[in-house]
């Protein structure tokens, strides 16, 4: 992480105040109002896009953060973005891991269609972005944001800014629920599987073991099968019991042995 040490210690302090701020955000209003506030002093924006989930897959949800009335996140479907975070994710991957800047005019929304009237009006006239991503490598949950200014450039100040400003950023959204429509549904009944089958795996187990296999959280295996984080790790409970074991690693094992083709 690096400071733009051309900081004089007005800007400092107040620096040091937005990380203070960040850590006591605990509601969406409170993430709303530290953005609007002390933020926008360091990386001067008009809507930001939080953006999370597996880009290689195309798994992603996102949260839009705006005092522009009408652009919510309620307001945009995830077809509508998911294209251009996709590209997005994948320049930043290819060109260093950075924050890099666009120039909006210069074409990086014009293969996207955001057709939704006064969002769309809204979006039209953002003519720069500041972009930049974490890599989850561990938990392998990854994680773009965008910051879109009416503005026709963006500082060149704004842009060091981000890379020690983005962890407080990731970290205050990290506190915060989803939104009522970024939860999956709950299981249907169909899904759950009756207490006295038991032995060999239902086809929707070895789709989730395939997973497990793989490496993928419940959390990833449920964006990917469209299906509740619950409903996954109930699947994972009686598959445990069918394999008798105690762990993902033991499974992964045992699921090896049993289905070897699959």
């Amino acid at each position: 992480m690096s400071l733009n040490s051309n900081l004089d210690k007005n800007d400092l302090a107040h620096f040091v105040e937005l990380i203070h701020e960040s850590l006591r955000v605990k509601t969406h209003f409170e993430f709303f109002m530290w953005f609007q506030g002390n933020l926008q002093r360091f990386i001067p924006h008009d809507i930001m896009i939080a953006a999370w989930g597996d880009f290689s897959l195309g798994l992603i949800y996102f949260d839009v953060v705006s005092a522009i009335p009408g652009v919510r996140t309620t307001k945009i479907p995830n077809s509508n973005l998911t294209p251009l975070l996709k590209r997005l994710f994948s320049y930043w991957l290819q060109h260093g891991k950075g924050p890099f800047t666009l120039n909006i005019q210069e074409g990086i929304f014009k293969e996207d269609n955001i057709e939704l009237s006064d969002v769309s009006k809204s979006f039209d006239k953002m003519k720069s972005a500041l972009v930049h991503a974490i890599k989850d490598y561990r938990g392998h949950h990854d994680c773009l944001y965008v910051f879109l200014s009416e503005s026709t450039s963006t500082q060149k100040s704004s842009r060091k800014m981000l890379e020690s400003v983005l962890p407080y950023i990731d970290f205050s959204l990290r506190q915060l629920e989803h939104l009522p429509a970024q939860l999956k549904e709950p299981a249907p009944i169909e899904e759950e599987m009756p207490e006295e089958f038991t032995g060999s795996l239902s086809e929707r187990e070895i789709e989730i073991m395939k997973w497990v296999r793989s490496g993928k959280t419940n959390q990833e295996i449920a964006m990917i099968l469209d299906i509740s984080f619950f409903t996954v790790k109930n699947h994972l409970q009686r598959i445990f019991k069918k394999l008798d074991v105690l762990n993902r690693a033991q499974a992964v094992t045992n699921f090896k042995e049993m289905y070897p083709n699959k």
